[in-house]
């Protein structure tokens, strides 16, 4: 039986270890059938060419810095002697100096601002404008077109600490739809998934993280498991395959039902006593 992404060539950025929600992307799509390329750079990337190894089959890692135009275009030529086009992307960049998080909102300097934002919201728009010849290339392979999908936090409120990553993840998502917008009729979907907070080497560098993990335990109705990143892997491979072939600027949670209940609804079912039994 074929899998999901059978004969789909896809290209993932974003893998640091095995811990990374980009590298359990990555198994998954190998095991749905895709033909995968990760990328990385500079001394992470000796991180990634570790990780990599436990994968189901070899892969090859590209350098690309998405605020470095030259490398989107090294790997986009790369990519088209290899494969000729592209059927997928996974945008799961983010960064933001430490100096705009952390409780610094008001203190934080404009050109880190500027940074967060460039790095994690216009890096998509970057990435999706390098990648466009390759989608074109490969329309009209299959019903689906090609797909992009990019890691999101819900900016839709202001989080404790994360500051002007907040800030940068609410113009990743306006990116994500004017993107939506302008790829769809060359046949290219766009969407984000929210995801709840998951243990990553990103996730390590938010200051109150671990606050913020446990308000998931009590607020998300299906429970939340921080150390699992299988349920939003399974989420972007819905998107990067057929299935998903109508669904464009679309923002899917995967936080276990957190994002839809109010934060003193879920205090007061915390507090509700245990159902006697009958």
């Amino acid at each position: 039986m074929s899998g999901l992404l059978e004969g789909k060539r896809l290209l993932i950025t974003g893998v640091v270890n095995r811990h990374s929600i980009a590298y359990a992307i990555a198994e998954a799509a190998q095991r749905e059938g895709a033909e995968i390329v990760l990328t990385s750079f500079g001394r992470v990337r000796r991180l990634t060419e570790r990780a990599i190894k436990h994968l189901p089959q070899p892969v090859d890692v590209l350098e690309l810095d998405v605020d470095r135009d030259e490398d989107l275009e090294a790997v986009r030529e790369e990519l088209a002697d290899r494969w000729g086009g592209l059927d997928g992307a996974v945008h799961a960049i983010a960064f933001a100096p430490a100096d705009a998080l952390g409780g610094n909102f008001l203190g934080a300097p404009r050109d880190s601002a500027k940074k967060a934002f460039e790095t994690s919201a216009y890096s998509l728009k970057a990435l999706a404008e390098a990648l466009q010849p390759l989608f074109a290339a490969r329309n009209g392979s299959g019903p689906g077109g090609g797909s992009i999908v990019a890691l999101d936090f819900d900016a839709s409120v202001a989080w404790p600490s994360y500051d002007w990553m907040g800030v940068a993840k609410a113009g990743l998502e306006a990116v994500a739809r004017y993107l939506a917008r302008d790829l769809g009729p060359h046949g290219v979907r766009v969407n984000l998934i929210s995801a709840g907070p998951i243990s990553t080497p990103a996730a390590s560098g938010i200051p109150g993280f671990e606050g913020l993990v446990e308000h998931w335990n009590e607020a998300a109705p299906l429970g939340w498991d921080r150390h699992d990143a299988t349920p939003v892997a399974d989420t972007a491979i819905f998107l990067l395959s057929d299935l998903a072939r109508a669904i464009s600027g679309e923002i899917i949670h995967v936080d276990g039902g957190a994002h839809a209940v109010a934060p003193v609804a879920a205090a007061a079912r915390a507090a509700e006593p245990a159902a006697a039994d009958s």
